[in-house]
């Protein structure tokens, strides 16, 4: 464990979020995405939210935030986002306009181009995001970890 990296982020999932460039995607998944059919280097996470990982990622990553859409949110049938999407949007913390829909099988076929699935233990269905990777501008020291 580090000191000022959030507890969720362990050594495999800090690596896998480091080898991310400006642009490339990730998807946060719920426990029913079919996380190791879309090609993507697969990380398990089934005691957790999908929120909550999100809320982690975004502590060290930024988003994308000049072109298209940063957050991708897996369109619910009936159209109505549900309180899962709601926690995902806040999670990421970033403007509205920042965040678009995808029908539920045009967000399949997405994830199959992401470099990265986090799958969660979230039970809740359309609990899916794609985050996609801004620019590291600069580095803030914070001092020695005490």
């Amino acid at each position: 464990m580090l000191s000022g990296i959030h507890p969720i982020l362990g050594g495999q999932l800090l690596a896998a979020l480091d080898r991310l460039g400006h642009g490339d995607e990730l998807v946060v998944a719920d426990a029913n995405f079919p996380a190791h059919r879309v090609g993507a280097l697969v990380i398990e996470a089934p005691a957790l939210a999908a929120a909550e990982v999100v809320g982690a990622i975004r502590t060290v990553l930024p988003l994308d935030a000049h072109e298209g859409p940063s957050v991708l949110l897996m369109a619910a049938e009936h159209g109505v986002r549900s309180a899962v999407q709601h926690e995902l949007i806040a999670a990421a913390d970033t403007t509205a306009d920042r965040v678009e829909q995808l029908e539920r099988f045009a967000f399949y076929d997405r994830a199959t181009a992401a470099q990265l699935v986090v799958r969660t233990g979230e039970l809740r269905p359309y609990g899916n995001v794609v985050l996609r990777k801004g620019v590291v501008n600069e580095y803030t020291p914070t001092g020695a970890a005490r």
